[in-house]
Order: structure tokens, then sequence, then C-alpha cells
């Protein structure tokens, strides 16, 4: 009786380590490529460079809360005036050139 609510003990506390362990890994590369062609980018899929684009959408998402800017800065492939809007706002003009190169890797 002893050993089986040790191994219980042992086997939630496993449990209770790993999980959040596990969760934090990087998901599968398989969703961002679905989304990939749902926003019709054509080219070659880069997985650094899309995350990158992707992450401007999504900091831009958190800085208005507007589900309208979030879709429409990834809608066609990153090239509409709502991503342009979301790296003003973020203030990366700077970077402007390299997002563009980036786009057409993509396939805008």
């Amino acid at each position: 009786m002893y050993m089986c609510s040790r191994n219980l003990a042992i086997s939630v506390a496993l449990i209770l380590v790993l999980l959040p362990l596990f969760n934090s890994l990087p998901h599968h590369s398989l969703a961002k490529r679905s989304t990939f062609f749902e926003i019709e980018c054509k080219g070659v899929f880069n997985k650094s460079i899309f995350y990158r684009l992707d992450r401007i959408c999504e900091d831009c998402y958190q800085l208005f809360r507007e589900p309208e800017i979030h879709q429409g800065c990834k809608e066609k492939c990153f090239s509409t005036e709502f991503f342009t809007g979301c790296v003003e706002a973020l203030l990366l003009q700077e970077e402007i050139d390299k997002f563009e190169k980036w786009r057409e890797m993509l396939g805008k």
C-alpha cells in the first residue's frame, strides 16, 4: 500500500513538472504553414521570416486590441496598409525595406 501511494506521488510530481515544459515547446510548424497559405502567401515557406512578420501583427493587436487590425495586417501575405500601419505604430519604419524583401520571399 505504501509503495503504491509513493509511486502515485512521484507520478503526480513528474506530471506537474513536465506539463509546463511540454506546453512551452514550440508548436509544430504545420499550423503556421496552413496560415501561410490562408493569407495568400504563394512563395517559399520560411518559418523564421514568417514568424517575424506574423509577430509584428501580433504585437500590433496587443497594442490596439482590434480584431480587424489583426486580420488585416496578415492579409495578402502582409501586403496591406494595415501591415504598414502596424510597422509605423510599432516604430519599426527603419526596417521597412527588410520587411518588404521578406514579403517578396514569402510571395506576396
